[in-house]
This record gives structure tokens, C-alpha cells and sequence, in this order.
């Protein structure tokens, strides 16, 4: 290439990335994205803030930018409200929580309706910060409920006791 830059042309693929927890592999699909568009959303009371949107899952939410900011620095969680658009946009009651995972890499999404998502803490920095417009939201899938005996060992003095009716 003779110093021609290279640019993309159509959407990223919504491939599933998989990431491993001690034995088990899971995949992560692509639920969403957040995006800081600039606009302001009124809450209830009339007060106006500029929100960073998330569409998860066809459904639009917003955090409010200045908490979100604050919960990233480490300090505690943040509201996730809805957002609705007639005129102005308006933010509805609260419809989860955000918070900073425990490894610090991402920041951890869940929705009371149901749904457990995350985005990384680095992406989600660069849409703050104008740097990129838009960051991956990825759905966290469910942890299979493992029976309490399945590893459980029994010790060789250890005798099996059944019950009689």
C-alpha cells in the first residue's frame, strides 16, 4: 500500500467470542452497544443531565453521565434508568444497576427484567472521552446450577446414611 489509509466499510460481525472459567468454555454474544450521543434527558423532577444511552436487546436505557463517571473511578454502582423520547428525551424509573466487575475490566450491567450483560471498562472510557462512538455490550450467560453433592468427596470413614420412612 502506497500510505493509504485503511478504513472499514459496513458493520463488525456479531461473532461470539468465547472466554473460559476454570474448565467450561462459554460464548458471549453481542446484545447491544453504549453510546454517547450528547444529548440532555430530563428525569422526573424536571432536573436535566447529559446521559450516556445503552440499547440492550432492543430496549433503550441511559446512566447518567456525571454517576457513571464516578462509578468507574470506584465508587460504588449506578443506576440504569429508561429512556424514552416525545419532544425531549426522558429518563423513566430505574430498570437495573452498573458496577465495576471485580477483575476492574469491565463494568457489569444487570437489568431487573432479567439479563446479566458487560462492557468493557477500556471501550466504554473511549465513548466518554469522544474516542470511539460506540462500545459492545456482550450478554453474560448463566452458570449452570450444579448439584451441592456432585463434587463433594466422601472420606473413606466417612458411612452413607438413608433415611427410612
Amino acid at each position: 500500500m502506497s500510505g493509504a489509509s485503511l478504513r472499514l466499510i459496513g458493520s463488525i460481525p456479531s461473532m461470539p467470542v468465547h472466554y473460559y472459567k476454570g474448565r467450561r468454555s462459554f460464548k458471549l454474544q453481542k446484545a447491544g452497544y453504549v453510546k454517547r450521543s450528547g444529548f440532555k434527558a430530563i428525569d422526573g423532577g424536571g432536573n436535566v443531565y447529559e446521559v450516556v444511552d445503552l440499547h440492550i436487546m432492543s430496549a433503550s436505557y441511559a446512566i447518567r453521565l456525571e454517576e457513571l463517571v464516578n462509578a468507574i473511578s470506584g465508587h460504588g454502582c449506578v443506576q440504569i434508568e429508561g429512556l424514552t423520547h416525545e419532544w425531549n428525551y426522558y429518563l423513566r424509573d430505574t430498570c437495573g444497576l452498573a458496577q465495576v466487575s471485580a477483575s476492574g475490566k469491565g463494568l457489569n450491567i444487570e437489568l431487573f427484567n432479567g439479563g446479566t450483560f458487560t462492557v468493557s471498562l477500556a471501550a466504554l472510557r473511549s465513548v466518554i472521552y469522544h474516542e470511539a462512538q460506540y462500545a459492545a455490550i456482550v450478554n453474560i450467560p448463566e452458570q449452570p446450577a450444579q448439584p451441592v453433592w456432585r463434587d463433594r468427596r466422601i472420606s473413606p470413614e466417612q458411612q452413607m446414611i438413608s433415611a427410612y420412612a
